[in-house]
């Protein structure tokens, strides 16, 4: 009877292993391995299978790895990515050529926009973390884009199947591969004007919500001049005088600068509070005041607006306060997204071709003109690095940090010398890493933290998506040995690498600022989103839009230069690259080791207490002494959470 009872209770053990081996068979999501080539899409069949989706990728079979006839043809045809960058980056004589001669100058930028905006899919099937389409997909404007579907849940590693178990620790990510030790020029002789620049610009369509935090956003998805303007109606008149389409100003040393906040009617600025009370103006944007990086441009595009007022006031005297701002406002896109493209994408670029701002190239190809800011986009623009830790204005050097809430030091110098100045000042190398200022390295952790819980895809993965080899190993991906080794090790696995990271330390492309990832990435949602503008659709790309010829004449005929010059007295020649006639000079671009501007920024992003150390910073213990009374008395009109949701820095 013992022995039956064993046998018995042995029978049902082995019933029970066996049901829990079937039932753990897959443990996983089997998309887990991403098994389909080619941008096939895998979705899961049961619990235990996938399927590989190949529509419209030129390719089929079970992993979408066999190429059709007409894919063969293409790519038997088609020169490599490394022939094309050859080709636009060499031969100048030729470009010079192609530049002079219109017809063929639209012909290759036609050419050029069908190959760069064809990699980003408008509109994306995938928003914030959706993993298969919802209709939320298309109509939810609130969150981010994204050009991959995130990493499976419950996968063998985060990357998937590739890896280690855990990642690495962010912060030691950021101290290792990306904090600079001593300061690298950009080799391309970028200027500190161009990181500035891009400071100012991107925020009108990277504004994460930081009540809700990522992928939540409160943009239009559009190049919209929100950080101009403001974002609502309430700040938008705040910030005009309501006489002649024109904005507030204020006057210094007989030079107009953004208005007051006092004379704004109760416009607020994060961190006002910190700054003397002289010198608090007021944004579109409501970080703004944060940084005199963002004062600069802010003006110029301030009397840019005021003098295309008066421009059209004189052709239309008919018109009155809201049509002269509205009209004006639309010029000042065009202006913007012309320069964007023909001096900035340019710079970017390295090309010998001249980019080219002309909608009527696109007028007849179905071009869409609804665009979504992708998190990818988001993650890339991470170019910190740019930023050198100490800038010169009148001949003395300013610390970054010396400049967190101090406007005073270029609105002293004036636009003139300031432009002057930071033209000649190198900025940073971004490719390779370990060159990103102190100052902005919690910036760099919370972006490795959002790609996490974005759950973005691989470094590799990307680079397959938008048609490049991905890397088989680390030393190919940093062109030399130590880093290679050191990220082998905290990874594990080539195809294990985050995105944000691979970006930051990939090698540099010769003759541009970044990687080849970051260069073929970043331009096709760049391209699309300048592109994509309804300013630059069939009904509205006409002189009607912009007031007449007048009008239309000033967007066509825009540049940095033309920009500068019409607003700045003197006309001082400027360019995102440093004179030729000046070399860099190592002694005034020491790296400082103990900078924490960023830390006390994201603080008032999130309507927080900046962090006790963020009092080294000698303007805000000035405005910290109670005795000063050009500050405020108390830090208790620091803004609430809610207040500041719609303020990212």
């Amino acid at each position: 009877m013992a022995i039956t009872k064993a046998v018995f209770f042995m029978l049902i053990l082995e019933i029970v292993a066996i049901r829990s081996c079937k039932s753990n068979k897959i443990q996983y999501n089997p998309c887990c391995s991403f098994p389909c080539q080619n941008n096939g899409i895998c979705y899961t069949k049961g619990f235990d299978d996938y399927i590989c989706e190949c529509t419209r990728t030129g390719y089929y079979g079970r992993h979408c790895e066999t190429a059709e006839f007409s894919t063969r043809i293409k790519k038997f045809f088609k020169p490599s990515r490394d022939t094309l960058q050859h080709l636009v980056t060499n031969y100048k004589y030729l470009w010079y050529i192609v530049n002079k001669t219109d017809w063929l100058k639209k012909a290759v930028m036609r050419l050029v926009l069908k190959v760069r905006m064809s990699i980003v899919d408008e509109p994306t099937a995938y928003i914030g973390w959706d993993d298969y389409t919802t209709w939320d997909t298309y109509t939810n404007k609130s969150v981010y884009a994204r050009t991959l579907h995130p990493v499976p849940k419950n996968c063998p590693t985060p990357m998937g199947v590739k890896g280690k178990k855990e990642l690495p620790n962010p912060e030691l990510l950021a101290k290792k591969f990306l904090l600079r030790r001593k300061f690298l020029p950009c080799p391309r002789n970028t200027n500190v004007l161009f990181p500035f620049f891009a400071q100012h610009f991107n925020h009108q369509y990277f504004k994460t919500d930081f009540s809700k935090g990522i992928p939540f956003q409160w943009g239009s998805h559009y190049v919209d001049i929100s950080h101009i303007y403001g974002d609502t109606d309430q700040r938008q008149h705040a910030l005009r005088s309501h006489q002649d389409g024109k904005m507030k100003v204020s006057i210094f040393n007989g030079e107009a600068f953004p208005p007051r906040l006092e004379d704004t009617e109760g416009l607020r600025m994060a961190g006002s509070q910190f700054i003397k009370k002289e010198h608090r103006l007021a944004f579109g944007h409501k970080g703004f005041a944060a940084m005199p990086t963002f004062l600069l441009y802010s003006t110029l595009w301030i009397r840019e607006h005021n003098r295309v007022c008066d421009i059209l006031k004189v052709e239309h005297p008919e018109w009155d306060d809201e049509r002269l701002f509205q009209t004006t406002r639309l010029i000042i896109t065009g202006e913007t997204i012309k320069i964007i493209i023909e001096d900035y994408v340019q710079h970017l670029s390295g090309f010998h071709f001249q980019l080219l701002y002309d909608p009527d190239i696109l007028m007849n190809e179905g071009m869409s003109h609804h665009n979504q800011i992708h998190i990818e986009f988001h993650s890339l623009y991470h170019w910190h690095a740019l930023m050198p830790d100490n800038v010169v204005l009148e001949d003395k050097t300013y610390k970054i940090k010396e400049l967190l809430f101090n406007p005073g030091p270029i609105i002293d110098a004036g636009l003139q010398r300031t432009f002057q100045d930071l033209n000649t000042q190198f900025a940073g190398q971004v490719a390779g890493g370990k060159n990103q200022g102190s100052g902005t390295l919690a910036v760099a952790v919370q972006a490795i933290k959002d790609g996490r819980s974005m759950r973005l895809q691989s470094f590799n993965n990307y680079r397959k998506k938008i048609g490049l080899k991905p890397y088989t190993t680390f030393e190919d991906f940093t062109g030399e040995k130590e880093m290679a080794a050191e990220l082998k090790e905290l990874y594990g696995d080539i195809d294990a690498l985050e995105l944000y990271l691979g970006l930051m330390t990939e090698k540099r492309r010769k003759k541009q600022l970044f990687g080849e990832t970051l260069t073929e990435m970043g331009s096709p949602y760049s391209l699309k989103g300048l592109y994509g503008s309804p300013l630059g659709s069939p009904g509205w790309w006409k002189p009607v839009t912009f007031g007449g010829d007048v009008g239309f004449n000033i967007v066509k005929t825009a540049s940095l230069q033309k920009l500068i010059c019409d607003n700045v007295e003197g006309c001082p020649t400027v360019a995102f690259r440093v004179p030729s006639n000046h070399s860099y000079e190592e002694s005034d671009m020491a790296a400082v080791p103990d900078d924490n501007t960023s830390d006390t920024m994201m603080a008032l992003a999130r309507g927080k207490e900046p962090p006790n150390n963020s009092q080294k910073s000698s303007n805000i213990n000035k405005c910290d002494n109670l005795k000063n009374g050009n500050c405020d008395s108390s830090k208790s009109k620091m803004y609430s959470a809610s207040q500041n949701k719609n303020l990212e820095l």
